[in-house]
């Protein structure tokens, strides 16, 4: 369950993330928190500081995946990490001095976003790199729970310290924490990583990587189902932050349970993910669903009366949804081409993050316009019909292709 954690380079990495993560989710409780404080509880400006936020995916992550394919990937970490860093302590310094306002934020949501659309494909492709293809499936198990872990914590960490110092240090201890990443990568045996050929840079590379895609049916099945799910189903950024302010009147807290809650889940659920890993490859049967117990979930929480309640229904939400996600992934990576998997995992990023710009307004339209359960409730539907769709074109075109590509490891 715990096999990559056997490498050396990847136990370097998991425990910047670890740290960094914490503060990445406390920015993010407080990033939401201060846009509903700036614009007096608009769901509205909160979409819109996400649709900035995720914007930028939809220009720069193609082209982060080319320039995977292309460069050295933890040189090129270095210096997005440091890029995040400092778009936290920019917001932090605004925000702790009083001069913060809501353009502010929208701007450092854009840097934000442009830093992170490139640093990401370039992330989930050297992941591979570290661990090597047979215990990928693992590593991504194991990075989802790491993530959740940070998810669990940090809100708690955020929901407490926003009501007893502000949203403003939020920003500053996330800035701080980007340290620790950054000492992993500097602490990496590069003789030890498993390293395809660097891709000569070329003309037309991006379009041979859509061209790639595009003659895999069963890849563009497989995107065209995580780009509906997540663009309408996991905006938990917006839906969350909207019940606990103006569904059920809570603060600060009581969005910080909220979010927690939802990380036990999908902590537990990437530890059985992790569990899953050890005993082959992904299935389509435990994608698909996935994605239908999600929507079902999804839509029963949505409805639930009160903040406990509805808390406690996140559990199980976040379970359905690591389980979809992390199936997704690792699926994804392990059918590419190793000289393609840069270019491809920036595409499946861009699906992945880059409808949040139409997802975030839609939904924070319709919390505004009807009722702040309308995002979850939808969101759900428009789950359980794209998973059922799926599926059907799926079996038509013979499910998954998994072929098996070796990978040699490349002395740096």
């Amino acid at each position: 369950m715990f096999d990559s954690l056997k490498v050396r380079n990847y136990r370097f990495y998991a425990s910047g993330q670890v740290v960094s993560l914490i503060g990445v989710w406390m920015q993010r409780v407080a990033q939401d928190w201060l846009v509903l404080e700036l614009s007096h509880g608009s769901p509205v400006a909160l979409g819109i500081a996400a649709a900035l936020q995720f914007a930028p995916t939809l220009v720069f992550s193609l082209y982060a995946g080319v320039l995977a394919d292309r460069m050295d990937k933890r040189r090129l970490l270095l210096v997005l990490e440091t890029g995040l860093a400092l778009c936290a302590l920019t917001l932090g310094l605004l925000d702790v001095t009083g001069l913060a306002e809501l353009w502010h934020v929208y701007l450092l949501c854009l840097l934000l976003g442009c830093v992170s659309a490139t640093e990401t494909p370039v992330r989930q492709s050297f992941v591979i790199e570290m661990v090597g293809r047979d215990q990928l499936p693992n590593a991504v198990a194991l990075n989802s729970m790491t993530f959740n872990l940070a998810r669990m914590v940090g809100p708690a960490v955020a929901g407490v310290g926003i009501t007893l110092i502000g949203t403003g240090w939020m920003f500053l201890i996330n800035a701080g924490s980007f340290v620790a990443v950054i000492v992993g990568l500097f602490l990496m045996d590069v003789g030890q990583l498993h390293r395809a050929d660097p891709v000569p840079r070329e003309r037309g590379q991006l379009r041979e990587g859509l061209r790639y895609v595009q003659g895999r049916p069963d890849l563009v099945i497989l995107l065209v189902l995580v780009f509906f799910i997540s663009t309408f189903g996991l905006n938990f950024f917006l839906t969350l932050a909207v019940m606990a302010r103006n569904v059920f009147g809570g603060n600060a807290d009581a969005y910080g349970l909220l979010t927690t809650l939802l990380a036990v889940g999908t902590l537990a659920g990437a530890t059985l993910a992790a569990k899953r890993s050890t005993r082959g490859k992904p299935k389509v049967g435990l994608l698909i669903g996935g994605a239908l117990a999600f929507g079902l979930l999804e839509i029963v929480a949505g409805l639930m009366s009160n903040l406990l309640t509805m808390g406690l229904m996140l559990i199980p939400v976040g379970i359905a949804m690591m389980t979809f996600t992390t199936t997704a992934n690792a699926t994804v990576q392990m059918s590419v081409a190793p000289a393609m998997r840069g270019r491809v995992m920036g595409l499946y990023m861009l699906v992945f993050l880059g409808g949040t710009p139409l997802g975030g307004p839609v939904m924070g339209w319709l919390a505004e316009e009807y009722t702040g359960r309308a995002p979850l409730v939808a969101g759900g539907i428009i789950s359980i019909v794209t998973a059922v769709a799926g599926y059907a074109v799926l079996i038509r075109q013979g499910g998954l292709v998994l072929p098996k590509f070796p990978v040699r490891a490349r002395r740096a």
